[in-house]
């Protein structure tokens, strides 16, 4: 089995930043948004650059999200920067009626995403943001899962026709994917190649599926590790393709059972291939203060609950 190593750490909000940057030099339509929280987003770099292109909106994300889909009638290409929680629930009707049902070209950028946002607590940790996003006619959902993926998506997404729901982190996690990668959405990327059960995860939960199949090895089970960093449109080809070897599967998201990942696996697999399949994911529950850590052992969201998971999936098989 292939193993992932890494040299660093790195918080993925900072990846969005880098890419950030990068189109700023290259797409002179790309223009950003913020509310209130430039070095939250890490969008310094391209305020200070780029002042004509860049605006800050202060604590007013409605408002932020209307002015940025009026800003693609002139053929801007707009991003928007604040929490994850501000991204979507707080300005879910401007989201649905001025961008989404307008089909219109805005990346919305969404940073300390989840429960490893921590100590700021419950308030904060959007845990069904991607359910929301998802449901939206016409939305591409986007939820990386290290520095890398984060910078490669934010470059790529400038060159997607029609609104974005980027996701990202705030805490420093291993960097293991490559410098140069391409991004394409909608296109899963397999890490490993398994036999015995198929895990699929987003976001942190990526390097969490490849710990749990490294410790999966030692008792015998050989595990494909799925990285599905598009979570709309999903690549429902690579899991089929997947579970009709393995014959069962694991799904693993920082966000709900409900509405997340999981429930669009399983809506392919019920629909093409019904297979056994497992839930690491919050259950039905908000957040609460804490660190990253402590947060997600108790919510069983690391290695440790997706080897639980895995054993009890193979043995439905």
């Amino acid at each position: 089995m292939k193993k992932y190593t890494y040299t660093e750490k790195k918080d993925t909000r900072s990846g969005f930043g880098a890419g950030l940057t990068e189109l700023g030099k290259t797409n002179p339509n790309v223009v950003a948004l913020c509310a209130d929280l430039i070095g939250s987003l890490k969008m310094d770099d391209f305020k200070n650059n780029h002042p004509e292109r860049f605006f800050q909106i202060g604590i007013a994300e409605a408002n932020m999200m209307c002015i940025a889909a009026g800003l693609t009638i002139g053929g801007k290409i707009p991003f928007t920067g604040t929490f994850a929680n501000f991204s979507t629930g707080r300005v879910y009707d401007q989201i649905r009626q001025s961008i989404a049902y307008s089909d219109k070209n805005v990346k919305i950028c969404a940073s300390h995403a989840g429960l490893t946002l921590g100590e700021d607590g419950a308030t904060h940790q959007i845990l069904e943001d991607i359910g929301l996003m998802k449901m939206l006619p016409g939305m591409t959902v986007i939820n990386t899962c290290d520095y890398n993926q984060t910078k490669a998506a934010t470059i790529a997404i400038a060159d997607h026709i029609g609104p974005v729901y980027l996701r990202f982190g705030r805490p420093k996690v291993p960097v293991f994917t490559d410098v140069n990668q391409k991004f394409e959405i909608g296109k899963a990327v397999q890490l490993t190649e398994g036999t015995d059960v198929t895990i699929v995860a987003t976001g942190h939960l990526v390097w969490e599926a490849l710990q749990a199949s490294e410790a999966l090895e030692t008792k015998g089970i050989s595990a494909e590790v799925i990285n599905i960093h598009t979570i709309k449109p999903l690549d429902s080809e690579a899991i089929l393709k997947s579970v009709t070897k393995t014959g069962c599967i694991v799904t693993a998201e920082e966000h709900n059972y409900y509405g997340g990942l999981g429930e669009s696996v399983a809506r392919v697999l019920a629909q093409h291939n019904p297979t056994p399949q497992e839930f690491i994911a919050t259950n039905d529950t908000f957040g609460e203060s804490g660190t990253p850590e402590q947060l997600m052992e108790k919510y069983r969201l690391n290695s440790n609950a997706i080897v639980k998971a895995t054993e009890k999936v193979v043995k439905r098989k």
